[in-house]
């Protein structure tokens, strides 16, 4: 038995900035893979960040930013 088969997958994670920091960043787990979510920078400078999901084009976030969608480093 391999030890992969063992590990469950990494998550899916939406990285977007804590209200109550510079620094530091909230992490909301997504069910899907990170390629799934189109993240869409603001036209202007007070304008809101979003994040789509690609396959049936919901708006996941839609709020300040940056934003990044990533794979997490560790399974949990």
């Amino acid at each position: 038995m391999s030890q992969q088969n063992l590990l469950p997958d990494r998550p899916t994670l939406l990285l977007v900035p804590a209200w109550y920091s510079d620094q530091a960043r909230e992490e909301i787990v997504l069910p899907l893979a990170p390629a799934m979510y189109e993240v869409t920078p603001p036209a202007q400078p007070s304008a809101a960040w979003k994040v789509t999901c690609v396959k049936d084009g919901s708006v996941v976030y839609q709020g300040i930013g940056p934003v990044e969608v990533a794979r997490s480093r560790a399974p949990f």
